[in-house]
């Protein structure tokens, strides 16, 4: 299975939803750079590299999610858990 082997290699769903909201934002700095660099090739181009790594976003979110389910069932990821991350995001 996958997403154990992923479990047990580190990756958590943290890290997915993160490199989900990461591709956003190279999305579109990709659309951006590709508009800039290649101006003569035309804004389809440029539409086409934003597109490409867009699409990225929805296979880390379903990866986050498929991680947080396995997290539940495995209990590695409980209440106590998401509260002392939470707490810990705050108080950086």
């Amino acid at each position: 299975m996958i997403i154990k082997k992923m479990h047990e290699m580190g990756i958590r769903s943290e890290h997915a939803y993160l490199a989900g909201m990461a591709s956003i934002g190279l999305s579109v700095a990709s659309w951006i750079t590709s508009l800039q660099i290649e101006r003569g090739k035309g804004i389809d181009r440029a539409d086409r590299w934003g597109i490409f790594v867009g699409e990225w976003a929805p296979t880390f979110f379903g990866l986050g999610l498929a991680l947080s389910h396995y997290e539940q069932q495995d209990g590695t990821l409980t209440a106590a858990t998401v509260h002392e991350l939470r707490d810990q995001a705050r108080a950086s």
